[in-house]
């Protein structure tokens, strides 16, 4: 007995050691501890350790150390190998989170209907229950089903996010704003359907057959087809743009609220946030009219309306002046403290300036390793060059390479490929071997 005791609890020791062992890297399982986030963690911190070392000079063999060409190579493949890792985690993470989202959603869905039902019961006391105060919890809860259920189907991607997460995997402004109206028209619709069942008289039913009247509803009714129209617009610009490289465009881990708000690096957008604002004030004023007059669609004014629409023309005219093709200004040959002036010659750096190498969301090392400058017919990955707090190459408007000995002597073109995968124009520079 003691010996098959001591067995079970050394069984049980080697499951928790080998369970250790599983979650010491990237596991995604959602309600592990020592799951995806973790791992992510773990490899975050063991990049910027390595990246502050190489920047401090510390960490560089011994092999490689005489040789700054050498050494600075060494620095950037060990930099992009543990990137590499810390993107697998990141993406795993993300993954995590996403398919964990959707019962947090529903759980925000719920729990609105629920403040609905306070508020119901509470504005009720003193002037009594209405059929308009049935049909509106009725109207909500059928929302609430519908929604469950699509969130269900939609577990992986974010549940009831889904429809409003955009290819590059952010949420998407346009599709939010326009989600937004179409649920708060369809809860007007259906509060006037369950009043409309409740009636008891002919009056009553006529009186609510014209509140769908479109001289009282235009202007919800104008501000819905316009805000959707601008949704589908918007997606459709942004795919040709991306596909003519007018716009580079860069897959997120994943998607953050602050997408609704800000642009693709993280700032605040001015477009973005116009838009969101307006439109909440707007919403909040058509649910006011919808509960003083729940028998009718709500009226929003012309005036409230028309500000909708330009606030949503504005948002428009913000997405086609956005972004922009990488460009290179001018090449030229890279000078050290004490170096001779000189032409151009295989084994040197030359020093690339313009505009827009570093696409907005592409900050990380693992985006930055993908930035390629083509010589000739010789492709060139940028060095990782590594200072206190990031990387002082590449950078949007500078790429420092080295010019590779396989480059002919003569005149050659270069361009360079940003991690979004655009191209830039080329530019000539002569090429010597003396």
């Amino acid at each position: 007995m003691r010996a098959l005791g001591r067995g079970r609890r050394s069984w049980r020791v080697a499951v928790q050691q080998a369970e250790q062992g599983t979650h010491e890297g990237g596991c995604t399982c959602g309600d592990c501890p020592r799951g995806a986030r973790e791992g992510h963690r773990r490899a975050v911190a063991a990049f910027l350790a390595k990246r502050e070392g190489f920047a401090q000079g510390k960490g560089l063999p011994s092999a490689v150390a005489h040789s700054v060409g050498a050494a600075r190579q060494w620095v950037s493949d060990e930099l992009t190998q543990s990137a590499s890792v810390v993107a697998e985690r990141s993406r795993a993470e993300g993954e995590a989170w996403t398919a964990s989202l959707w019962p947090r959603t529903l759980g925000a869905v719920w729990a609105g209907v629920l403040v609905l039902v306070l508020v119901q019961a509470l504005t009720g006391i003193g002037v009594g229950w209405t059929i308009a105060r049935t049909a509106g919890l009725l109207a909500a809860a059928v929302i609430a089903i519908a929604l469950t259920a699509a969130g269900f189907l939609h577990r992986a991607r974010g549940g009831i996010l889904a429809p409003v997460i955009g290819e590059d995997n952010r949420l998407s402004t346009s599709r939010a704003v326009a989600a937004s109206w179409v649920l708060f028209a369809v809860f007007a619709v259906l509060v006037l359907a369950g009043e409309l069942a409740g009636a008891s008289s002919h009056h009553a039913r006529d009186t609510l057959i014209d509140g769908l009247d479109l001289a009282r509803g235009a202007g919800v009714v104008a501000v819905v087809a316009v805000v959707c129209g601008v949704a589908v617009l918007v997606r459709r610009v942004v795919a040709l743009r991306v596909r003519s490289q007018r716009l580079q465009k860069v897959r997120a881990d994943r998607p953050r609220a602050a997408d609704l708000l800000t642009d693709d690096a993280g700032r605040a957008d001015f477009a973005d946030t116009q838009y969101v604002v307006i439109t909440a004030v707007a919403l909040v004023f058509s649910a006011v009219r919808l509960a003083r007059r729940p028998e009718q669609l709500p009226d929003v004014p012309w005036g409230l309306a028309l500000l909708v629409l330009v606030s949503a023309a504005t948002y428009l005219a913000g997405k086609y002046a956005e972004g922009g093709r990488a460009v290179i200004l001018s090449v030229v040959r890279a000078r050290e403290a004490g170096d001779l002036d000189g032409p151009i010659r295989t084994g040197d750096d030359i020093e690339i300036r313009g505009a827009g190498f570093v696409p907005p969301g592409a900050q990380g090392a693992d985006r930055l390793a993908r930035t390629v400058v083509r010589i000739g017919s010789v492709h060139v990955h940028v060095p990782l060059v590594p200072v206190p707090g990031g990387f002082s190459n590449p950078s949007d408007t500078v790429l420092t390479v080295p010019v590779p000995v396989d480059v002919e002597p003569g005149r050659v073109d270069v361009q360079v490929i940003t991690a979004a995968g655009t191209e830039t124009n080329c530019c000539t520079i002569d090429v010597t071997t003396d």
